[in-house]
């Protein structure tokens, strides 16, 4: 018996992980694909006229179980991988890709669409009918409805093509990162490095079998080595072996797939009569067209770019010291900190005893209770994929409102970062408001015998961060599963996200949790206070770095046959130039281990985060005038957020807000 076919008769329906075995998955993924084109087939040869509801409605709730399945599968791919999954994935992505292509290149199943289209004005249908019309019809036309057979089939061939490129570079980008760590023995070679992060090195060590110390490349490990590290040779050597990954070329280098994917996304965007991906991608953005963007990051520069010079000068100053006359990239995290620790009297190490992970998590489901009247019970009767697993039941006034999966700690199978994901996505059918499964997966430092988890306060913020995204899914509120929760417009996702870290600066809010793990004492006012004070350290410095990112991206996805020329290299400092705060070395390079423009969803929108920084800024604004925790503002922020696709995103933030945002207020909270 395979579970992934079967009714998950599990609570809350809830994703039977323990039952599923790796041979489970690519059966299940073609009998389901054969199930979901037989409902599709239905659709089209019904021989009745095509209504809303037998044509669009029928297709927004066809093929869920396939989409649970492909949620089950593609996020243990980037939570609990191995080398089976990956080789799985490698046969189930083309499977999908065509399944997708059959149905988006279906013209019998289109007339039907176009025909329901053609007379919206006609029809009595609510907001959101309306705009799930809109969308399914927009998403045929750009998935070349329109198109004659032989270009079809042109399109379905580098989509193709694209769906296992860009796995591909993921793989890589992954193994990579795995691939390296540096084994030490000598412990003063690790001067600096806080007691703490020596335990987990040395645990790190024990796994695999050696003495002594192993720092690898994931973030837990390598950042505190670059941030506390007195010993810049092994700063440097860390930092080089970082910035190689997937561009060494050795067997998992990336950059033939860099040029590949990229040629791929012209071609698809030319075939569709556009004129480059980023055309394609920005028609269905708030910002709408690459020139937009290009002006929004372009004013942002030039209004950033005094504050970042002026930040580095003053680590130079630092620097020199120490007998250090050129300063290089490696060195900035480790400046960084002793110029934050000069200016604010705040170590990340001195802090970490205050931010225990379990309290952490306590005062954001308490957040999300003040704000929105969510509860929180930790549950054990949930299946989960991984023993570090937990998982909680939410609910609001005592009714069921969604299922959250926690997932805290790296490990080998476990890639790299922090996002929230879901295993099933809310809608309502036949009277019943199905609720979601949200995840939250970060890699916070493990716990040691000694010591519990302790986070750096940045990652603190990061909790917050993807509990804001979760919040998005969890309080999701709509008729169809594909405008529920996060189903919005790109740039807009990360306003719900960048927003809940506000208050993680708040005085107010931090005393209520920023307590001592040992003693219980609440983290001095005077911390506090300068904790506060620090957000806006080395803001143009990050802001600087963010563009440089936003610019590399658009420059990939703009700029027709310029790579072609040119090794991914000089592409990359050329178009990053005006950002670039440090001399560049030339045996690193990010665009190979870019995950988020070649193998995730950023690709011409990597912008969004700067964006979105604008609309978050301006929301919190909104409150911060009012009282951080003002019920009437939070329940009109609740409606925005309950609301996920089905109205036009600035149409939703002017009802909360009453007006458009303002990047003045993203200016004064980084520059004041």
């Amino acid at each position: 018996m395979n579970p992934l076919l079967e009714q998950f008769n599990t609570k809350y329906t809830s994703s039977p992980f323990e039952e599923i075995q790796e041979e489970h998955y690519l059966p299940a993924f073609q009998e389901l694909v054969k199930i979901s084109e037989k409902e599709i087939d239905e659709i089209t040869n019904n021989p009745e006229a095509p209504t809303f509801e037998n044509t669009i409605e029928a297709m927004a709730f066809s093929g869920e179980q396939l989409d649970r399945v492909s949620n089950i599968f593609f996020n243990l791919n980037s939570a609990e991988t191995n080398d089976e999954i990956q080789k799985i994935a490698q046969d189930v992505s083309p499977l999908l890709t065509e399944f997708s292509s059959k149905i988006s290149q279906n013209e019998k199943l289109f007339e039907r669409i176009k025909s329901v289209y053609d007379q919206k004005d006609g029809l009595s249908l609510n907001e959101e009918q309306q705009t799930l019309l809109s969308e399914t019809y927009k998403g045929f036309v750009r998935s070349g409805a329109l198109l004659n057979e032989e270009d079809k089939k042109k399109l379905e061939k580098i989509n193709m093509d694209l769906s296992i490129k860009s796995l591909q570079f993921g793989q890589n980008a992954l193994a990579s990162t795995n691939a390296y760590f540096k084994h030490i023995t000598n412990k003063d070679e690790l001067k600096g490095i806080p007691e703490a992060v020596l335990q987990q090195y040395e645990e790190d060590a024990k796994e695999k079998g050696l003495e002594g110390y192993v720092i690898t490349l994931q973030y837990p490990s390598y950042l505190p080595a670059m941030t506390y590290s007195e010993n810049r040779e092994l700063r440097k050597e860390l930092a080089l072996a970082n910035g190689k990954k997937s561009f060494d070329g050795g067997e998992f280098d990336n950059q033939n797939l860099i040029k590949d994917i990229v040629k791929l996304r012209q071609e698809k965007a030319e075939l569709l009569g556009y004129k480059n991906f980023a055309e394609f991608v920005l028609e269905e953005r708030m910002a709408q067209s690459p020139s937009k963007v290009f002006e929004f990051l372009n004013e942002l520069l030039e209004k950033a770019t005094p504050y970042a010079q002026k930040e580095i000068e003053e680590l130079k100053t630092l620097a020199k010291s120490d007998g250090i006359d050129d300063i290089q990239s490696y060195d900035h995290a480790f400046y960084a900190e002793k110029l934050r620790k000069q200016k604010f009297d705040i170590d990340d190490e001195e802090l970490k005893p205050y931010f225990q992970l379990e309290k952490v998590q306590e005062a954001v489901f308490g957040l999300a209770g003040k704000l929105f009247g969510l509860e929180f019970k930790e549950i054990n009767d949930v299946q989960k994929y991984h023993q570090d697993i937990k998982t909680y039941e939410i609910t609001e006034n005592g009714n069921y409102k969604a299922l959250l999966y926690v997932d805290y700690h790296p490990r080998k199978g476990k890639r790299a970062g922090a996002w929230m994901t879901s295993y099933k996505n809310q809608y309502k059918k036949d009277g019943e408001n199905s609720r979601p499964h949200i995840s939250v997966v970060c890699n916070f430092t493990k716990p040691t015998k000694d010591t519990p988890s302790l986070l750096t306060f940045q990652e603190v913020t990061t909790l917050f961060h993807e509990f804001g995204h979760a919040l998005h899914g969890i309080l999701a509120d709509t008729q169809y599963p594909n405008l529920s929760g996060t189903s919005v417009k790109w740039d807009f996702v990360e306003l719900p996200s960048q927003f809940l870290e506000n208050y993680c600066y708040e005085p107010e809010f931090l005393k209520t949790f920023a307590r001592h793990y040992q003693t219980g004492e609440v983290l001095p006012n005077e911390k506090i206070g300068k904790l506060s004070q620090s957000k806006s350290f080395m803001e143009g410095y990050q802001t600087l770095r963010q563009l440089g990112f936003g610019l590399l991206d658009m420059a990939y996805h703009t700029e027709v046959g310029a790579l072609e020329n040119k090794n991914v290299k000089d592409f990359e400092v050329e178009r990053t130039a005006a950002t670039n705060l440090y001399p560049s070395n030339p045996e690193t390079a990010a665009s190979p281990s870019f995950s988020h423009i070649f193998q995730g969803g950023y690709s011409a929108g990597y912008y969004s985060y700067k964006w979105a920084e604008v609309l978050d800024a301006d929301a919190f604004q909104y409150f911060k005038e009012n009282g951080i925790f003002n019920p009437e503002i939070a329940s009109k922020y609740k409606i925005l957020l309950s609301s996920g696709g089905t109205k036009n995103p600035m149409e939703l933030y002017k009802n909360f807000r009453g007006s458009e945002p303002k990047v003045e207020s993203l200016l004064k909270r980084a520059f004041g």
